[in-house]
């Protein structure tokens, strides 16, 4: 028989003789390596579910218009090229445009966006109906819902009314003879009054138009008939003062709007017509923000009223760790001319937070575990030891090296760390696969190294957990045993 063979038949015998004490020693190795098998598999693999679990909560990057750049389709696609297409979860663009409900004396913050992408970069939303999938569809916040009584189903009769091309100037640099103005401002209710109006040869005030559609027919829509009001502006230079012009009874909010859109009016060079186009209704949006003041349509939809494909604002959803959004941030801000791109931090800091949290937390309880696990490795073994005090003592007084003793527990030791090892990665990963999907809701990839490594560490926990044992083994003195003492 072999010196290996032989090293390993008085192993195995010497466990067998002791099944109650080293099942212990084996349970609590393989628990050991169970949970640090687990823990480990989860960390490894929490960060891509956490970073899943984040993006319910919406966008974490914005993609903004730099300068006096014009954010388009183009510019976008380029801007996303710089993302891996398996880390872009979804990239929602926005263009947010004042439109009236003359109807209901109403005017709206339209969102024009693409619906297919708002579900992946918002999951948060809840609608009541349906997104829009065809043409001439809306969908309508919670708040506007309530405040005009819409109901899935319902029609909406939305008027687009264009603002006035001033070709650069600044208002006081329009005031100029012969120039027509036009203007806007918020009047009664959030409604919109429009503005037109035309200067004689003193750069005065010549004619006014008013639009007040939006406001309350009884007090603010009276207003563009009120020629005694009207007539108070002509003969006037602009700016005008409050004191100037006498507000009409019981219309003063949109008196005032009229005077603002005065004063903030710009030289009109080109004047495309207002577009109304009739809506209907698919969902009411719900979300406790604000979007819940919006109306929501396709991007077609608002090219086709505004004449325009110009975004004001892309929203991304990017699965990925706080120092690779800053790069892609600054890789899409420095290689992609017009758009600046910024992280929303309330999102990215708060998950590079709880990932911090969550790796101290794993790394402590790990380090328990594995201190637990020593301890109750190395007091059975020191109880093994005593068993066979009188066994050590005969086997040196008969000519056994310290160096024997030694390497038999520590082959002992080695030897359940291995069973340990191998029967905690198994279970470590059914461990881990089950915490993955009542928490997470999903399930976990099997990581190669597992077994391994957890085998590697539960032998090297056994070893350790030996040595105060041996010492022990190895001072014991035969001629004091073997007297019985």
């Amino acid at each position: 028989m072999t010196k290996r063979k032989m090293f390993l038949r008085m192993i195995t015998s010497s466990l067998l003789r002791r099944r109650s004490r080293m099942l212990i020693a084996l349970l609590s190795i393989g628990i050991g390596a169970t949970i640090l098998a687990g823990l480990v598999t989860i960390y490894v693999d929490v960060p891509r579910q956490m970073r899943a679990q984040f993006r319910s909560y919406g966008a974490n990057m914005l993609l903004l218009p730099a300068d006096d750049a014009i954010l388009d389709r183009e510019r976008l696609a380029g801007a996303l090229s710089a993302i891996p297409a398996d880390e872009l979860v979804g990239a929602a663009p926005y263009r947010y445009v004042r439109l009236d409900m003359t109807s209901r004396q109403q005017s709206f913050t339209s969102a024009a966006t693409d619906f297919d992408e708002i579900t992946k970069t918002s999951p948060y939303f809840s609608v009541e109906g349906t997104y829009p999938t065809e043409s001439r569809q809306v969908l309508v916040g919670r708040e506007i819902a309530d405040t005009i009584g819409v109901k899935v189903g319902s029609s909406m009769e939305l008027t687009y009314q264009p603002s006035a091309i001033s070709g650069g100037k600044t208002p006081e640099a329009s005031r100029t003879a012969g120039a027509s103005l036009s203007g806007s401002a918020e009047g009664f209710g959030g409604g919109v009054v429009y503005v037109t109006a035309t200067l004689d040869d003193d750069a005065k005030l010549a004619s006014i138009t008013v639009d007040a559609s939006t406001q309350t027919p009884e007090y603010g829509g009276l207003v563009p008939e009120d020629d005694a009001f009207l007539g108070q502006f002509i003969g006037l230079s602009l700016p005008i003062a409050k004191g100037d012009v006498d507000a009409v009874t019981g219309a003063t909010v949109t008196s005032q709007a009229v005077m603002e859109a005065l004063n903030t009016a710009t030289e009109t060079v080109g004047q495309a017509q207002p577009k109304t186009v009739h809506f209907t209704v698919t969902g009411i949006l719900t979300t406790g923000g604000e979007e819940e003041g919006y109306v929501f349509m396709s991007l077609s939809d608002m090219e086709n009223m505004t004449g325009s494909d110009r975004l004001d604002v892309a929203e991304l959803s990017v699965s990925a760790s706080v120092e690779q959004l800053e790069a892609y941030a600054n890789a899409i801000s420095d290689g992609t001319p017009g758009i600046t791109a910024r992280l929303v931090k309330r999102v990215a800091k708060s998950e590079a937070s709880v990932l911090e949290k969550l790796t101290a937390l794993v790394f402590l309880v790990t380090l328990v575990v594995l201190l637990l696990t020593m301890i109750c490795v190395s007091t059975t073994m020191m109880a093994v030891v005593s068993e066979r005090r009188r066994e050590i003592g005969l086997r040196k007084a008969l000519g056994a090296s310290d160096g024997s003793i030694r390497v038999e527990f520590l082959g002992e030791g080695l030897f359940l760390g291995l069973l340990g090892g191998v029967m905690g990665g198994i279970l470590g990963f059914v461990f881990a696969q089950v915490v993955s999907i009542n928490v997470f809701g999903s399930s976990i990839t099997f990581q190669p190294l597992l077994l391994p490594a957890a085998i590697l560490v539960s032998m090297t926990i056994a070893a350790l957990s030996c040595l105060m044992p041996i010492r022990r083994a190895v001072a014991i003195d035969p001629a004091i045993v073997l007297k019985g003492e």
